[in-house]
């Protein structure tokens, strides 16, 4: 079951992925209903429906955003009405924003309370949801649980094993023709504030001084970038998202001002740096990542990362700032390096360290290599088996 659209329309931007042409689960037993829209109540309804009409044992909840609160809270309270039976996991990716507000704190303990149990990518999460959430009682999966508690369990974040190439792949030859260097260090995504690509770009010019065969590849959208700004639609949007936020959101946590490329010319690395400023559609991910040979997550804060995900698939080291998870998840020398945040002279060290003491391929492999989707399904259905 998915989003056909998973934010409220006032949001001034498209969400939808027009780039892609393949469907990556096409081929697969997996069949996916597109019908819930958060803009269309009686579409929560719907799909408190369809799940209850295939008689799960247990329903797994995606959670990540606030926002989504009301239609999750929604489809989980209907479908307790017509599936008691039913158990529902929340696999909890992130408790709630950074930049949160009053309305995500009270949409989020909304739906989070629907929950029988739950999955917690980390100490870092399950120790938030405590806080968060200090009147639900948690014990873990090992343990058991009296009647007012419930159970977690913390999993890993599996790796996107679904973008791999589908053929050959000449990696020198498209190095050369892209004008790439000897070191590539990718950064990957939607640009936001709290991925931290200012510092990145800055940590890498310094790099750059004593290490002229390097290159920086920046892959990804401008979160904001999507706005058809001659739409009266568009106008309308932007002037109640504006006013929400006024509302809702704290001010200090508003980056559609955010213009780290801006950079690249302010400290004259532009013959070191490609910029691919764009949506990347499924059949491209797999080239960026094989033309690199690190990833850069120098985060202001972190939750569980997709493109630290998607590195390990590639067998790519992630260097990173110590900050949330990435403090506890990455292992120096091992999957990849840590600097400090807000610490250029950090992470241009974490770079050199990439570059004179690499860390290999294989050491990623190995480390990632317990991290399936089967190991993942197993231990949910562990979860399951102990609720």
């Amino acid at each position: 079951m998915s989003w056909k659209r998973q934010y409220p329309a006032i949001i001034p931007r498209d969400f939808i992925d027009h780039a892609s042409k393949s469907n990556l689960l096409q081929g697969s037993n997996v069949k996916i209903l597109t019908l819930t829209d958060y803009n269309n109540p009686l579409t929560w309804f719907k799909t408190a429906r369809e799940i209850a009409s295939i008689h799960p044992d247990l329903v797994v909840i995606q959670w990540a955003i606030a926002i989504q609160g009301l239609p999750i809270g929604v489809i989980c309270w209907q479908l307790k009405k017509l599936l008691p039976s039913a158990r529902i996991i929340f696999d909890v990716h992130n408790v709630v924003q950074k930049e949160t507000g009053a309305l995500d704190k009270i949409l989020t303990r909304f739906a989070l309370r629907k929950a029988d149990a739950y999955i917690f990518h980390g100490q870092l999460t399950l120790e938030e949801f405590k806080q968060f959430m200090p009147t639900i009682s948690l014990v873990s999966v090992k343990q058991k649980a009296r009647s007012d508690e419930k159970k977690y369990i913390e999993l890993f974040h599996p790796n996107y094993d679904i973008f791999n190439h589908p053929g050959t792949f000449d990696r020198d030859a498209e190095r050369l023709r892209l004008g790439l260097n000897h070191h590539v260090f990718l950064f990957f995504g939607f640009i936001r504030k709290y991925k931290g690509l200012h510092w990145a770009i800055e940590a890498f010019a310094k790099v750059t001084e004593k290490h002229p065969d390097v290159s920086l590849l920046i892959v990804g959208e401008s979160f904001w970038n999507k706005e058809d700004k001659k739409s009266w639609i568009t106008s309308v949007q932007k002037a109640l998202f504006k006013l929400a936020k006024r509302i809702f959101i704290k001010k200090s946590s508003d980056d559609k001002e955010y213009q780290p490329l801006a950079l690249i010319e302010q400290l004259g690395i532009q013959n070191k740096v490609l910029t691919i400023n764009r949506f990347v559609p499924n059949e491209e991910v797999y080239k960026w990542f094989l033309l690199s040979d690190a990833v850069l997550n120098f985060y202001e804060y972190a939750t569980p990362s997709g493109v630290e995900s998607l590195a390990y698939n590639f067998s790519k080291p992630v260097l990173a700032t110590s900050v949330g998870h990435f403090a506890y998840a990455i292992k120096d020398g091992i999957n990849g390096y840590l600097a400090q945040p807000g610490n250029i002279e950090s992470m241009a060290a974490a770079i050199e360290r990439q570059i004179n003491e690499p860390v290999s391929p294989e050491k990623v492999r190995v480390y990632a290599a317990e991290m399936t989707w089967e190991n993942y399904v197993r231990q949910i259905l562990l979860l399951n088996a102990s609720i």
